[in-house]
């Protein structure tokens, strides 16, 4: 009996390795190639400052702290002025004083103007007060000159943002006491962003077909963001053998961060050239990095070793390896063996 129960054991066993495995594929079919390259990069701000103060001198007040977000012409440290203010009062009085000086001088020509006309005075006389008149008029510019520079002095005395963004680093505070040119706060600006990456150098003619490209951030996988080639570089890396492309992220999106990860996808125009395309799904990497897929062929799955080209946006160019009609498993084939049996859950068109 306990034989019987064996045997029946065994050909249950023999049974279910027999039976077909449900799968699902699709048939590749031969297009022309719309090619898409897909690298990494990382986000920069097109305005990134250490800024520093115009002046020298003791900080008063510090407006800022890192974090905060400031718009164009804030004012982010003032730096104590109470000597400038001084001499600015001195300078408002020299303007002043002046000012005085050229009305007297003016009253005194109009005068002498009248009075030469009636000939009661002399005409060097008149020569001598509109020399004086000019000197007067020389002397207020002079002074509203003085008190200008005065006035931008004082004005040095506060720093204020050059540009909208965030405040990074803030390095002083106050009773400290700053030199000119030294930095006291580092400022980034949240828009535009530039999104720098390496292209292999095969892709510089291919640059002439972009048909668009679109960015996605890290921080928001589900946003593909549009984004136009600002500059490309035409000198290679010599170890990597790439080249700089620069792009400019169109987005509105408020929490787009600078120094960030994103992904450029480009995408170039259709070219006559037809390949046979199979979905990523399809694909199975080996341990030394070479690909296979299962194709069906009367009822059983078979690896085909397969040599790949370039990613398109509808899957992946097979160069060789898989013979054309052939249908490919792109579900169910991860534990697949070479020759078992399948069968098929579905089966749709190629791209």
């Amino acid at each position: 009996m306990r034989h019987l129960w064996a045997i029946t054991l065994l050909w249950s066993g023999i049974l279910l390795a027999q039976e077909a495995v449900p799968v699902q594929a699709i048939q590749p079919v031969a297009n022309s190639l719309a090619e898409q390259l897909t690298v990494t990069g990382t986000l920069t701000a097109r305005q990134d400052a250490n800024l520093s103060s115009k002046t020298a001198g003791l900080v008063a007040q510090v407006h800022v702290d890192a974090g905060n977000r400031v718009a164009a012409g804030d004012v982010l440290l003032t730096l104590d002025a109470a000597l400038a203010q001084h001499d600015l009062a001195q300078f408002q009085a020299g303007l002043a004083l002046a000012e005085v000086n050229l009305q007297e001088q003016q009253r005194l020509v109009a005068e002498a103007e009248t009075l030469t006309s009636q000939q009661l005075f002399p005409q060097t006389e008149l020569a001598l007060r509109k020399a004086a008149l000019r000197q007067a008029e020389a002397l207020k510019r002079q002074a509203a000159a003085a008190l200008a520079q005065q006035q931008e002095q004082v004005a040095r005395h506060q720093l204020t943002a050059p540009f909208a963004g965030v405040v990074v680093e803030r390095y002083t505070d106050v009773g400290e006491y700053v030199n000119l040119g030294a930095p006291v706060f580092r400022l980034v600006a949240l828009t535009p962003l530039y999104l720098d990456v390496q292209l292999p150098q095969e892709y510089y003619p291919a640059l002439a077909d972009l048909s668009h490209i679109d960015v996605i951030s890290d921080l928001y996988p589900n946003n593909a963001l549009s984004a136009t080639l600002t500059a490309d570089v035409p000198v290679t890396s010599g170890n990597a053998r790439s080249f700089l492309a620069r792009l400019t992220v169109e987005s509105q999106l408020s929490g787009l961060l600078p120094g960030t990860s994103a992904r450029a996808v480009f995408h170039f125009q259709q070219r006559e050239r037809q390949v046979l395309v199979v979905p990523a799904d399809a694909l199975l990497r080996h341990a030394d990095g070479k690909f296979s897929v299962f194709s069906i062929v009367e009822g059983k799955a078979y690896r085909r070793l397969v040599t790949l080209g370039r990613n398109t946006a509808g899957g992946v160019e097979i160069v060789m390896g898989l013979p054309e009609g052939e249908a490919v498993v792109v579900r169910g084939n991860e534990n697949l063996r070479d020759g078992q049996a399948v069968r098929l859950v579905s089966v749709a068109g190629g791209n």
